[in-house]
């Protein structure tokens, strides 16, 4: 069972039912039982940092999905679920993040449209299982106005351009992060919780 957990994000019926098309088993939780007996967790994304932190800490969910990272269970962080992971975020301000990640979020180069909305392509930097049968310069849906910057480069899997360089998958071991909205991006999207599926099974 993987668990999605609910921060108020919204949005996450669409993630359970792309879930659900690829055969994988997952409920929307706020429950610290269910998070714990999961197979795996998920991070939705829609919203501010500053929000998204407040309510999690407010559930008392900080330090659960801390713990079972460390512990090794795979976390899959979606667009600001991603964003999420690292130090810091100067989103309307300056925000500590999970700091599961080194890095920080800064919002996109202001010599482009913000926010960053529509199709854009993965280009792949490094192989990972979580890009298995996924090509080159495949295109995924993007809705972000903020993305991650001085980042571990090794930990970089694929990355597109807007306003230049911004990382669309992240990887370090079994945490794993999307900018763009898998569950939005059709069949490269359906692939993609396919093979986070594999990865966990």
């Amino acid at each position: 069972m993987i668990a999605i957990i609910d921060y108020g994000a919204g949005n996450m019926k669409s993630l359970q039912f792309a879930l659900n098309r690829k055969g994988l088993e997952c409920c929307v939780t706020t429950e610290k039982k269910q998070i714990l007996n999961s197979t795996a967790m998920i991070l939705p994304g829609v919203g501010a940092f500053q929000d998204a932190m407040t309510t999690l800490k407010q559930k008392d969910l900080i330090n659960t999905i801390k713990d079972e990272t460390t512990k090794g269970k795979p976390l899959l962080g979606i667009c600001l679920g991603m964003q999420l992971f690292y130090e810091t975020s100067e989103e309307d301000g300056e925000w500590e993040g999970f700091g599961l990640l080194k890095g920080k979020v800064s919002r996109i180069n202001y010599t482009v449209k913000v926010p960053h909305i529509g199709w854009n392509t993965l280009h792949m930097q490094r192989s990972s299982s979580i890009c298995q049968n996924i090509p080159n310069n495949a295109f995924v849906y993007y809705v972000h106005s903020y993305a991650v910057k001085e980042y571990a480069y090794n930990s970089l899997v694929a990355s597109t351009a807007y306003g230049g360089t911004i990382p669309a998958i992240v990887q370090q071991d079994h945490i794993i992060g999307m900018q763009f909205h898998p569950e939005k991006s059709g069949n490269v999207g359906l692939q993609l919780l396919a093979n986070f599926g594999e990865m966990i099974s």
